[in-house]
């Protein structure tokens, strides 16, 4: 790996070198560069698509698995189809992501469409960070699809942030939540200049006891647009908790629909959304501790998307 591969490595993967040990998937540039598997995660190419299936087997705790993707030329246009098959009883960690840097005027980018097959009582803790490089004006685009399907009494955190430099991007998730299932959501957006991002959130409460928590948190900069849509049904006696915050500055766009629809007497469902602006008194706060306006601003973005 050059440079520049290496840096987005890190930036989505937490990876500073390829690993020479552990389970993990790296693709770089739509190709497999190292792959590795352990006792308890097996990783195997599909036959039919790009993409791969990872199998977590039952019992297996205190493990990760690594799938970053990298995309590091112009004109490179990848799209993957990963599945997991996690099994009863699991407690793992699963980091993915893509980073896309264009080095000409050619639009580059990536769709990952993950699949997750989770069993009973098990907890899975999944991130993913998207990012995007290069200076000039050619497109980065990045359009997640991730569809779950929550077996009983199993837990799904997942820690999602598209953290500047993707120009285009459709964020989807969809997921069905089985009897006493639960899903919480971190998002974190941050757009500039002109990007436009879309994010939506699709979720099936049918399991009794059924749980959803979603929080975005996006920073709307320059004159870029974003949009978030959430649509949370309420199938059987459940909780389900929306929460969409948004800064805006300069020009920046922010929209927020979050629907819920109650299909049960003991649904219960709820939704915030709160636009706004940075407040002047925040700002001249910081300003009396030595930083500038600007320096201000930015620490503040900073703590309002962690």
């Amino acid at each position: 790996m050059n440079e520049i591969e290496k840096k987005i490595l890190e930036e989505v993967s937490s990876l500073h070198a390829v690993p020479m040990s552990g389970a993990h998937n790296i693709r770089l540039n739509g190709k497999l560069v190292s792959r590795g598997v352990t006792e308890g995660i097996n990783i195997l190419s599909k036959k039919d698509k790009d993409g791969i299936d990872v199998f977590i087997k039952r019992g297996t705790k205190n493990e990760s698995v690594h799938i970053p993707v990298i995309v590091s030329f112009s004109g490179v246009k990848d799209k993957v189809y990963n599945d997991f098959y996690v099994e009863d009883d699991v407690d793992v960690l699963i980091v993915a992501g893509c980073g896309v840097n264009c080095n000409g005027s050619s639009a580059s980018g990536h769709n990952g469409i993950h699949t997750f097959h989770i069993g009973k009582n098990s907890k899975v803790r999944y991130v993913e960070k998207h990012v995007g490089l290069g200076d000039n004006e050619a497109k980065r685009e990045l359009d997640p699809v991730t569809d779950i399907i929550l077996g009983e009494n199993s837990v799904l955190i997942m820690e999602t942030s598209q953290l500047g430099g993707v120009t285009k991007s459709i964020r989807t998730t969809n997921a069905t939540l089985a009897r006493g299932a639960k899903l919480i959501i971190k998002e974190s957006l941050l757009t500039s200049e002109q990007d436009i991002v879309k994010t939506m959130f699709n979720v099936n409460l049918e399991g009794e006891n059924s749980k959803v928590e979603v929080v975005s948190r996006s920073v709307a900069r320059g004159k870029s647009c974003q949009e978030f849509v959430s649509n949370i049904i309420g199938k059987n006696k459940c909780f389900g908790h929306v929460e969409c915050d948004g800064i805006i500055s300069e020009k920046g766009i922010i929209s927020s629909t979050p629907k819920i629809v109650a299909k049960h007497p003991d649904a219960m469902l709820v939704h915030e959304a709160a636009i706004g602006k940075i407040g002047e008194g925040q700002i001249e706060k910081l300003m009396t501790l030595g930083l500038d306006k600007e320096e201000a601003e930015r620490e503040i973005i900073i703590g309002f998307l962690r």
